[in-house]
């Protein structure tokens, strides 16, 4: 009997997995069945189970493959010299974590969005989960760190501020972002590093004078 190539059982283990997101996607966890899946890629039992035991390794694999896509966006980001600004660099790996899978779509929307705020809830009641989805963190924040000391020892960014600081509310504003996009229709990447441009750009508030000549500044409300 021919042996099955390396090719084949990659596709069809990608059939599964891609299967099994939109059905996470449209129904959550907990209301998505293996017969769900099984349906969904009209695959028999005996070929999914061979690749998946359940539910759970299902969904740790997608979280895994998600992680990955991102940590090698950030190495391929902490190799250049100077590495790019924060917005540029948030944007590169959105637009990949985004564009995982072009292909799947849920409402005419990628699924990545709504899939990801559902692997969130679930790392509250998933041990295993959670031990994933924090070990990935940790990877994405210490990439964050060193990116930031990069640029504060290139004179590109303040170094009164912990890197570590900085590395937290980056992420926070990414995954906001994806929140965002879940819960309340997509929006393109741009607008994103448009922001964080903007949040960027701020410097020491300007100071105007008063007709007595005393300064104000330029934040506060002028009196009546």
């Amino acid at each position: 009997m021919a042996r099955v190539s390396q090719e084949h059982l990659d596709a069809r283990r990608r059939q599964i997995l891609d299967g099994a997101a939109l059905c996470f996607t449209r129904n959550g966890f907990h209301a998505t069945s293996m017969q769900d899946v099984l349906k969904e890629v009209g695959l028999s039992a005996g070929a999914v189970y061979r690749y998946f035991s359940g539910k759970e390794e299902l969904i740790a694999a997608i979280v895994n493959e998600v992680l990955q896509e991102v940590g090698e966006a950030f190495e391929a980001a902490g190799e250049q010299s100077p590495p790019p600004p924060p917005d540029v660099i948030v944007g590169e790996v959105m637009g990949r974590m985004l564009g995982l899978r072009p292909g799947l779509v849920h409402e005419g929307a990628a699924v990545f969005p709504r899939l990801i705020i559902q692997v969130w809830a679930e790392t509250l009641r998933d041990g295993e989960l959670s031990k994933v989805l924090n070990e990935g963190y940790a990877k994405v924040r210490t990439s964050w760190v060193r990116l930031v000391e990069r640029y504060q020892e290139a004179g590109m960014m303040r170094a009164d501020v912990t890197a570590e600081s900085v590395a937290r509310t980056v992420i926070a504003a990414a995954q906001g972002f994806v929140a965002q996009m879940a819960l309340f229709g997509g929006a393109p990447v741009e607008v994103l590093q448009d922001g964080l441009r903007g949040l960027m750009s701020m410097g020491a508030p300007a100071q105007v004078t008063r007709v007595d000549h005393s300064p104000v500044n330029v934040l506060e409300t002028p009196a009546n």
